[in-house]
């Protein structure tokens, strides 16, 4: 029987984790197994049906893409629930009413929010991007045969475990707010069969070059391995209650924080995504890159300083001064390797920069390495010690944070998803063109009316908490700095809501290219068929 190995383990799943919310040591235990439980009983069912979302299921390339078209599914869809999310955070900011007791208060939303575009719309784009690129690359199908299915659908298992976990309050309490034991030690599990289908992919190769793409990707899951497993050791207070405790403590736990939090937009949300700009710009753009010695350089730079810049986010706290010190240096030295991959990118266009007038997939691309750029120009400054006094735990960081995620990293996203959907589908072309267009359009300026006003917004804020009368005593209270933020946060939802309808705009341009839609429309004018042709 098709799929009876995968059924078995399922309704195994589900009946051990019904067993787990039945002899619960406590009810937030019991609640977050039953719907563990709920889930994993609807795949089983969905199995033993033997019911497929994939409207072209036999791939007829040699390669395993079938997993790749649910990834591409997969990041659309969590796209805008994140982007949702942030868009309801952003109002419960501006209007504290919104603060819905206890599932829906800004406590457990925010941690919501952040998960969702980061490790679930990001997480999705990379897993579905790498295992496009590294059977591309190596002219392999994918190793492990169903291995990369059990790793696409142990991620979303526990996408919804942490998602829930967040409402319902299970968390380890930390400045990352992450899942409770179980839920991390399952991603280790998934993330261990991610190394494994991606390195054997690599090993198993027929190319004997092993594109620089794939150097990225591969240090992107290697890296966040370690850290997840350090970052988040705890020892469970019982193996049927969510309560754990951190094997570090005071001064020791903040640097593993900010040693995996600094590392995760480091790794995640930097390296990750250059494996993505490293194939995608050039496959769109029909240029080889600009420099392939560049890029090695570029490489061995970033992993080698990326992991020592932690320390910059504990200044003037109890951290010693010399790892301040050693963090902000490191800091620093990361401007010349993120800007020689910037650089690498846009050269990549050189005799193809017309494209960016004709081309709306393209244009995405640039703006992302455009946002890449600036990010980690801004990142360094603000890790200046003379900075960061001003800088720190105000909005500026808000915004510096979001010019990076929603401008770098989902502007590549995007457009890495818009390459991919006709060729996975086997269609011609996109549904509308003029819809990518209105997606940039849309989400070019609400990212920069977003950072823009957070810029505005914690320059303030530093300048109000740093401003003394002749007495010596602060001209403004706490109170009164949070009170004048009310119209900046009220543009920045705005910025926000411009961002969620590209997306909206993304996720009904893919679905309508996946069914086979075609819109007509009159070309852009100067467009090249190739753009838009099926590889």
């Amino acid at each position: 029987m098709k799929y009876a190995f995968e059924t078995i383990a399922v309704g195994l799943a589900a009946f051990l984790a019904l067993l787990g919310a039945a002899f619960a040591q406590d009810s937030l235990f019991a609640a977050h197994m039953g719907i563990v439980c709920v889930v994993l009983l609807i795949a089983t069912v969905i199995l033993l049906r033997n019911v497929t979302f994939n409207p072209e299921p036999v791939d007829t390339s040699g390669y395993l893409d079938g997993v790749i078209r649910y990834g591409v599914i997969a990041t659309v869809f969590w796209g805008v629930i994140g982007f949702a999310a942030g868009v309801f955070v952003a109002a419960q900011l501006a209007f504290p009413d919104l603060n819905i007791e206890p599932y829906l208060n800004f406590g457990r939303t925010r941690p919501l929010h952040t998960s969702a575009v980061i490790f679930a719309f990001g997480g999705n784009a990379l897993l579905a991007t790498s295992f496009y690129v590294v059977q591309r690359t190596t002219r392999a199908r994918l190793f492990g045969g169903n291995l990369a299915w059990f790793v696409f659908w142990g991620y979303q298992l526990f996408i919804v475990m942490a998602a829930t976990g967040y409402l319902l309050g299970i968390t380890q309490g930390r400045e990352y707010a992450e899942p409770e034991w179980y839920v991390d030690l399952w991603l280790t599990i998934v993330w261990v069969a991610y190394l494994v289908v991606f390195m054997g992919t690599l090993l198993t190769r027929k190319e004997s070059h092993i594109y620089v793409a794939n150097w990225f990707y591969l240090s992107f899951i290697i890296t966040i391995a370690m850290l997840h497993v350090v970052n988040n050791l705890a020892i469970p207070v019982s193996f049927l209650g969510v309560k754990s405790y951190s094997a570090f403590a005071g001064v020791q736990d903040a640097l593993t924080q900010w040693w995996y939090g600094h590392n995760a937009v480091g790794f995640f949300l930097t390296a990750g995504f250059l494996g993505m700009m490293y194939y995608f710009i050039p496959k769109q753009a029909g240029r080889p890159v600009y420099s392939y010695r560049l890029s090695i350089i570029h490489f061995w730079a970033l992993i080698f300083l990326y992991i020592w810049a932690g320390p910059h986010h504990l200044h003037y706290t109890a951290l010693p001064d010399w790892a301040q010190t050693l963090g902000m240096v490191f800091s620093i030295m990361l401007w010349m390797p993120s800007w020689g991959g910037m650089i690498n990118g846009l050269m990549t266009l050189s005799g193809a920069w017309d494209k960016i007038r004709t081309d709306p997939i393209i244009r995405m691309m640039v703006i992302a390495v455009a946002f890449y750029g600036m990010s980690t120009f801004e990142g360094p400054m603000m890790s200046i010690k003379s900075v960061n006094s001003l800088s720190h735990y105000t909005d500026w960081t808000i915004g510096h944070v979001h010019s990076g995620a929603l401008g770098w990293v989902g502007m590549i996203s995007f457009g890495a998803m818009y390459y991919l959907a006709p060729k996975l589908w086997g269609r011609n072309r996109l549904y509308s063109l003029r819809m990518v267009n209105w997606h940039f359009w849309l989400a070019t300026l609400g990212i920069v009316l977003y950072a823009a006003v957070m810029w505005v917004a914690g320059i303030q804020q530093g300048l109000m908490w740093r401003e003394y009368n002749d007495q010596g005593f602060l001209v403004y209270s706490f109170a009164e700095s949070v009170a004048a933020m009310k119209p900046y946060y009220i543009l920045r939802a705005i910025g926000g809501l411009m961002y969620l309808t590209g997306g909206i705009i993304m996720a009904f341009n893919i679905y309508m290219t996946i069914i086979g839609r075609e819109r007509e429309e009159a070309p852009i004018p100067g467009a090249e068929p190739a753009l838009v042709a099926a590889e």
